[in-house]
């Protein structure tokens, strides 16, 4: 069964009725509601209904990305039995996204049960980080989006280098109606938050931060875009610190910004 969608005053999009939900990952509920709020409110206006499983917590990535990986097992299973039943799970993060994609395998591995390996093979492909699902799967560029605003995209590298995401935020961006989308310099380069890798190495962290605000500003942005929210708190706290009136937002949050919302 198939439905039409429409994208606002955008691109209209033939996709197939699926039963979806949201992961919205922890931080993203504990400290930036709006984005995983943002997401539904996205995915419905594309004619999605989304689930959203109360029973969801952490991916574990905190465990594994600093070595505790038996620890981090018990997340891989609550998460298979979380989402098990879904034919696709849309993330506001390429890093949750990317630990589960990527880690959970070896960590189903890991446990020696054979029947969580094999719930890991079924549901950890259809996890996507919301570009994806978005361009991949809908096969939508253009989601009836406004936001008149100079922008600037910073990649993520859990979305750059573990998912390559490749362009897709940047295809979508372009769609957005009334964006002055400018290019980041040196783009590529990690902000330097690298999770715990801020907390073990802040000097390191905060030099490597300090290069890209230096770029973000040099762009004149108003708005410097990513598609995680860890790595915007670390650039927004550096960008707060030098008093650069430049906002951080994340790319679900402005792909469901309209003009009749902003009007």
């Amino acid at each position: 069964m198939r439905a039409r969608r429409s994208a606002g005053d955008g691109a209209r999009v033939d996709a197939p009725v699926t039963r979806v939900a949201l992961f919205a990952t922890c931080f993203n509920d504990a400290m930036w509601p709006g984005t995983p709020i943002a997401t539904v409110t996205l995915l419905e206006r594309l004619g999605v209904e989304v689930d959203f499983p109360a029973a969801q917590t952490c991916c574990g990535q905190m465990f594994t990305n600093t070595g505790y990986a038996d620890e981090a097992i018990p997340r891989v299973r609550s998460f298979v039995e979380v989402f098990g039943g879904y034919d696709a799970v849309v993330a506001p993060s390429g890093s949750c996204t990317g630990s589960v994609r990527e880690q959970y395998a070896d960590l189903a591995r890991r446990s020696g049960d054979a029947g969580l390996s094999r719930a890991v093979a079924e549901v950890a492909p259809k996890v996507y980080e919301l570009s994806e699902y978005l361009v991949d799967v809908l096969g939508v560029t253009d989601v009836g989006a406004s936001f008149p605003h100079r922008v600037t995209y910073h990649p993520t590298c859990h979305s750059l280098r573990m998912l390559h995401v490749g362009d897709r935020p940047l295809r979508l961006l372009r769609e957005v109606r009334g964006i002055d989308l400018v290019e980041l310099p040196a783009a590529t380069e990690c902000c330097g938050f690298g999770g715990t890798f801020a907390m073990k190495n802040a000097d390191v962290s905060v030099a490597m931060g300090s290069d890209k605000v230096r770029h973000i500003r040099d762009t004149g942005a108003e708005i410097v875009v990513a598609g995680d929210n860890s790595c915007l708190a670390h650039i927004g706290g550096l960008l707060g610190r030098q008093r650069a009136g430049v906002r951080t937002m994340h790319l679900a949050e402005v792909l469901a910004s309209t003009a009749e919302a902003s009007a």
